[in-house]
């Protein structure tokens, strides 16, 4: 475990200069404390806390690229909606608005706490018009419910988060029939890392609404009682195919998952 962890971060150092333009800012903010900003080499501003949680998703979706954003975008219609669940400070949400200017995207980040960071980095970047940030969470049901925050922006908040990681909170939540409604009744794009409620919002959801949506990019959790075969099936009737997934070697029923309307 040593010898990973020390692989981990010499990884993450060297990507702080190869895909990030101020590097040596960065890894000095991280050694001071307070916040931390990102400078993308392709011109992204991305805030946040200065902590483990927080930073790890700008790594994984800027120098990781684990939702292979390019492929996610290309061929889509020049003005496509997208919708980001589980937006985290919004790294996804701003990679997406940088690569499509004609792109609407409507980030559902259920954390209060973070959902504060998720606009800050919108209007960093001067995606405020086009980048939408809903402080809720998208469930199998319209109201409250009750998840783990930490109050750092950890990605890892949420209803499978680990034992002692933060307290309680009460969230508002909808559904995935008021996600459509807002985006304008129609979703090209769909990202979710909902931290285990996929299963509901998604397996409770009318199929009808699925019709427009091209592509979907998902990490999946262990949740007793589902697992990937479950969103599969959903998917696969309302015309979208699981074209990759790559689960996690680390924990069984973790990983990530792409579905595609293929002609």
């Amino acid at each position: 475990m040593a010898l990973r962890g020390l692989g981990y971060t010499t990884r993450r150092v060297r990507q702080s200069f190869t895909h990030f333009r101020n590097g040596p800012q960065l890894l000095a903010a991280m050694a001071r404390g307070g916040e931390v900003t990102f400078r993308t080499r392709s011109g992204l501003t991305i805030h946040t806390p200065n902590s483990p949680g927080a930073r790890f998703p700008v790594y994984e979706i800027t120098a990781d690229d684990v939702y292979r954003v390019d492929e996610l975008v290309a061929g889509l219609r020049p003005d496509f909606v997208a919708v980001d669940v589980g937006a985290h400070i919004g790294s996804f949400s701003t990679a997406v608005c940088s690569r499509a200017p004609g792109a609407t995207v409507h980030a559902y980040e259920a954390s209060p706490s973070t959902a504060v960071w998720t606009r800050r980095n919108a209007d960093a970047n001067g995606f405020s018009e086009r980048l939408h940030v809903h402080a809720e969470a998208v469930s199998d049901h319209r109201g409250t419910l009750r998840f783990v925050d930490n109050g750092e922006a950890s990605a890892h908040n949420g209803l499978t988060a680990p034992d002692g990681l933060g307290t309680e909170v009460e969230v508002p939540c909808v559904t995935f029939a008021d996600v459509h409604a807002a985006a304008g009744g129609r979703i090209d794009l769909l990202k979710s890392d909902a931290e285990g409620a996929e299963y509901g919002y998604i397996l409770g959801s009318d199929p009808a609404l699925w019709t427009d949506v091209q592509r979907v990019v998902m990490e999946y959790h262990p949740v007793p009682g589902h697992d990937l075969g479950d969103l599969t099936r959903f998917l696969g009737d309302v015309g979208l195919t699981l074209v990759r997934d790559e689960p996690s070697t680390d924990k069984p029923g973790l990983g990530n998952a792409w579905f595609s309307r293929v002609a």
